[in-house]
């Protein structure tokens, strides 16, 4: 669309039903604040420009709302009066001279971009207003949208409605465009003759009419301009998201076996033919390609799961983890900040942090990667195809060679070359007899507990 576009987005609310110790816009909807995902949609939509109204943690509602693709700019509106005063708040940023003002919420992060360019093609083909509206079978404390040969004529709020207005189930979404040459004017002619006082945005339709305006409203889905003032509905969003996005990913050709079990986040990738099965949890940076398994009860955050490669069940996966084609991850392991090179196995209960394992390695149950001395970490190398026996510790800074072999049971500390075998364990040794003297002791201190009490 080559005309140009200001969005004004409303985040300045109190959010005192959210009972909360900061803004309800910061409240994250799949691991992002919601907030963020309406700029998101400002910017998929094609708009560059965006003038934030914040009040209650205005920096941190502005540094949530940065996303790639806009230009953010905070208006502080010192009092709530009304969200035709909030509008104004950014005059500035309107009197700037844009083709179209979109007016739109901080707080309904389910909102695409398709309602606003839906309303911006309307306002191109001829109207000075267009509402975005929504039709539900529950339009109970909705504003009712009142239409007349295709024409938008009143917003009636419920308590001023008529029966048969009541009757009608197109609602308003509050959001809407205007035309950004009369905008200013059409603003500041809202006045606040109300029981309350306020500034009310609603009234610019019966405004742009009396100016000889055109109003027309525009339909979008119910789901897509659900808001959130409390943490039910929080909850709701959430759920509502989640559901949006698993269906978006298997029609795309990505299994889920129970995807009412899979929790994914804003940004969350996943492959065709990749398989995810029950109870996966995928935070902010996951990327999945293409055949990868997801076992059960995982977590992936930050981390690439290359094609062919499997992970868990029970394993989780920390920001850095990069396993390569057909690499494995089994259950009960972490990895963290770590290459599993092509084909290489981390099989049971085993920590894996700051390293890089060659291709075709096999690292043992209950090996540990010692990477952090309480100061400074540091980094454990293995080579191409080394086998490393169970119940190992190995202490970074250390390089285990290509082809090389720690025994079980070994406390590696230094380096061990290409095709060595390491052992880094005491002697066994053997004491005929003993284990009765010892346990023969282990019962008379016990006997001795007892009798003190």
């Amino acid at each position: 669309m080559q005309r140009s576009c200001l969005a004004v987005i409303l985040a300045a609310g109190e959010s005192t039903r959210m009972k909360s110790s900061m803004s309800k816009v910061l409240h994250p909807v799949a691991g992002r604040p919601m907030i963020a995902h309406v700029t998101a949609a400002v910017a998929s939509a094609g708009i560059a420009d965006v003038a934030l109204v914040v009040g209650r943690d205005a920096e941190k509602v502005a540094a949530a709302a940065s996303v790639e693709g806009v230009s953010v700019t905070p208006f502080l509106q010192a009092e709530r009066l009304g969200t035709g005063h909030a509008v104004l708040a950014a005059r500035a940023a309107i009197e700037k001279g844009y083709d179209d003002v979109l007016v739109t919420y901080g707080d309904v992060p389910l909102i695409t971009e398709q309602p606003f360019l839906a309303a911006r093609e309307a306002l191109a083909a001829g109207a000075d207003v267009v509402v975005i509206g929504f039709h539900t079978d529950k339009p109970t404390g909705y504003g009712r949208l009142l239409v007349k040969d295709g024409e938008l004529i009143a917003i009636r709020e419920e308590k001023d409605a008529t029966e048969s207005e009541r009757a009608v189930t197109w609602c308003n979404s509050g959001l809407m465009v205007i035309n950004g040459g009369k905008a200013l004017d059409y603003l500041l002619q809202i006045g606040n003759k109300n029981a309350k006082g306020e500034y009310y945005l609603t009234d610019i339709v019966e405004i742009a009419r009396a100016n000889g305006g055109r109003v027309v409203a525009v339909d979008a889905p119910e789901a897509e301009l659900t808001g959130c003032n409390n943490r039910a509905e929080l909850a709701m969003v959430e759920r509502l998201w989640q559901e949006r996005r698993r269906t978006e990913l298997m029609v795309e050709g990505v299994t889920m076996v129970a995807p009412e079990t899979v929790f994914l986040s804003y940004d969350t990738a996943i492959g065709r033919d990749a398989v995810i099965e029950p109870n996966v949890v995928f935070g902010p940076g996951a990327v999945i390609e293409s055949g990868a398994i997801i076992h059960a009860f995982c977590h992936i955050e930050g981390a690439r799961v290359s094609s062919g490669a499997t992970v868990g069940p029970f394993a989780r996966l920390r920001p850095g983890a990069n396993l390569a084609e057909g690499a494995k991850v089994g259950n009960y392991c972490e990895v963290k900040n770590a290459e599993i090179g092509k084909g290489a196995k981390v099989n049971h209960l085993t920590y894996i942090g700051d390293a890089e394992i060659g291709a075709d390695s096999n690292i043992g149950a209950g090996t540990i990667t010692c990477n952090y001395d309480g100061v400074n970490k540091a980094k454990t190398k293995i080579g191409h195809g080394a086998f490393i026996g169970s119940n190992s510790s190995l202490v970074a800074p250390v390089a285990i060679g290509d082809g090389a072999y720690v025994a079980s049971g070994s406390v590696i500390t230094e380096d061990v070359p290409d095709d060595a075998l390491a052992f880094g364990r005491a002697r066994q040794e053997v004491k005929p007899g003993r284990a009765v003297a010892v346990r023969e002791r282990a019962l008379a201190i016990k006997a001795a507990k007892k009798a003190g009490r």
